[in-house]
């Protein structure tokens, strides 16, 4: 996976909307049809359908990160200002926004 889409990640669709997408899919409706009818991304859901009998949100592998990319960013446009700082100052900063 590329460090770009790590970063942007997209929004997960609605288990409603996904339910949908495999219903039209055992119904025999092609891809196209189905992604230009609901607008979405049919590719992906189809197969993860498939291989796991679900369209449930699956556990991500991995602990989640503490800081959003967001916080990171802020925190490194921080240290870039004031080079000296201390990690209690930089927590600080951090728990204010």
């Amino acid at each position: 996976m590329s460090e770009q889409m790590r970063i942007m990640r997209s929004k997960e669709l609605p288990e409603e909307l996904r339910d949908r997408i495999v219903a039209r899919h055992r119904s025999g409706q092609g891809y196209k049809k189905i992604s230009a009818a609901l607008k979405s991304t049919v590719d992906s859901i189809i197969l993860k359908w498939k291989t796991f009998g679900t369209t449930r949100t699956l556990p991500r592998a991995g602990r989640p990160a503490k800081l959003s990319y967001r916080g990171r960013r802020a925190l490194v446009r921080e240290v870039k200002k004031n080079p000296k700082i201390t990690v209690a100052e930089l927590q600080r900063c951090s728990r204010e926004t």
